[in-house]
């Protein structure tokens, strides 16, 4: 059985050892960073990885042409043609990233050709989606109502490893991050739909307590509002999932935005020298004396603000030189987020996943919750890798077995994924949910 995976970032190494650990299982990592990819197989006999750039289409589908099953880890945008080439030549595929209408569209033929294109098989979207179903369909077994559901996550620093003003580094894709940061987003609360558009997503935001972890600022997630459907959930009057940062984040990333520094747009002007220069000019304020008062004056926030302390901190007001080659604020935002909010060397990152939900049968109403807490492990994966990786590699290898049956595009809502994943997470990787039932309320 030979396996293709296209990209080698930050959370692949798990996936990668997982699949070269099975017996019989060849992996062929194809990738633009290859030295990465090198020291991840490490010399295994049954791993190989090449240099590629998997823009050059010809060269991606023979490798997809080669591989029974391929798993995509580059960015989603290159989904839908590595996609077109699996129905092509008949190769199942899983991915970790979040179905989009151009990649849901291919369901049809995908259902033709006989194959599954399993997406939003990773963490966020991934284990929150089977975790939450295993709770749902066990109440819908039992008769339970669901009629309230709120679900959050967050990847963060473990706290001997909080050590930035912004309670953050970066143990996934910087780019990713930033690029969620402008997404809109959607849910429904007490029977009511609220819509909130990207530039204001740091305004909404509230505080959240998960108990026994801590208190988190939580902000909506993109659009909650199809998971109704997909989770059966039509009797709810609540469906929300968001994003859980540390205290402080949402103001930060809100001045950030309102500057501009999310901008995708290519620069018109190039004569900026330093990170202040381009912060001044973001806010058409090229004559004030420096980056402070501009930003002070277009956000009224006092230079001594915790919000101003940490972009300042960061280098968004600097005379740092601006690096050569890039295009748009955020290409140079990712730049100075990958230098500042590294995860360092033997630093461990955690994840936190909470679920709660209110089920009402016909005698009662109950609250539950299930809560994950995952460390990376000093000096080797991180949480972020194992909990995005790991799950997408246990589907991968079920394909290779014969265990998933179904095909089209889909996301692991069905039992026969969620199940098998859920309980070799738990058991082998120690990847544990701790559900909880609060005091039952008559109704």
């Amino acid at each position: 059985m030979n396996f293709l995976v296209l990209g080698s970032g930050m959370i692949s190494r798990p996936m990668i050892r997982y699949l070269l650990n099975q017996p019989d299982y060849r992996v062929t990592t194809a990738t633009l960073s290859l030295d990465r990819a090198k020291q991840i197989i490490n010399g295994h006999e049954r791993g190989m990885a090449i240099y590629h750039d998997v823009t050059n289409l010809p060269e991606t589908e023979k490798l997809v042409m080669a591989a029974d099953i391929v798993v995509s880890l580059v960015p989603y945008q290159f989904h839908i043609d590595v996609a077109n080439m699996c129905i092509k030549h008949r190769k199942h595929m899983v991915t970790t990233s979040y179905v989009r209408e151009n990649m849901r569209a291919l369901d049809e033929k995908a259902k033709e050709a006989g194959i599954l294109l399993l997406n939003e098989c990773g963490l966020d979207p991934g284990i929150d989606h089977m975790s939450a179903m295993r709770m749902i369909h066990d109440a819908h077994s039992k008769g339970g109502k669901v009629i309230s559901f709120h679900s959050v996550c967050g990847a963060l620093p473990a706290p001997e490893a909080n050590n930035n003003p912004f309670g953050y580094k970066f143990s996934w894709s910087p780019q990713g991050v930033l690029i969620a940061s402008r997404q809109s987003a959607r849910w429904l609360e007490h029977g009511q739909e609220i819509k909130v558009n990207g530039p204001d997503l740091f305004a909404n935001y509230h505080i959240h307590d998960v108990p026994k972890v801590g208190t988190f600022e939580d902000y909506p997630n993109r659009d909650s509002l199809p998971y109704r459907d997909a989770y059966g959930l039509q009797d709810a009057h609540t469906v929300y999932r968001g994003t859980l940062r540390l205290m402080g984040w949402c103001e930060t990333l809100k001045t950030i935005a309102d500057i501009g520094w999310l901008d995708e747009s290519p620069l018109r002007d190039k004569t900026c020298k330093t990170y202040g220069d381009l912060t001044r000019y973001l806010l058409h304020a090229e004559n004030e004396a420096d980056a402070v008062t501009a930003v002070s004056k277009h956000t009224g926030l006092k230079p001594a603000a915790s919000a101003m302390k940490r972009i300042e901190w960061l280098g968004l007001l600097s005379k740092d030189p601006l690096p050569e080659n890039m295009e748009s604020p955020i290409d140079y935002l990712h730049e100075l987020t990958l230098r500042r909010l590294p995860l360092q060397e033997g630093d461990r990152d955690m994840v936190v996943m909470h679920h709660e939900f209110t089920i009402q049968y016909e005698d009662r109403t109950e609250e539950r919750t299930s809560t994950l807490v995952d460390y990376g492990v000093s000096h080797d994966d991180t949480a972020v890798a194992r909990t995005v990786t790991y799950p997408a590699a246990i589907a991968t290898k079920m394909l290779a077995e014969g265990k998933l049956a179904m095909t089209g595009v889909r996301i692991p809502i069905y039992p026969e994924i969620y199940n098998p994943i859920l309980d070799e997470l738990e058991m082998d990787y120690g990847i544990t949910f701790i559900e909880r039932t609060l005091p039952k309320k008559p109704k």
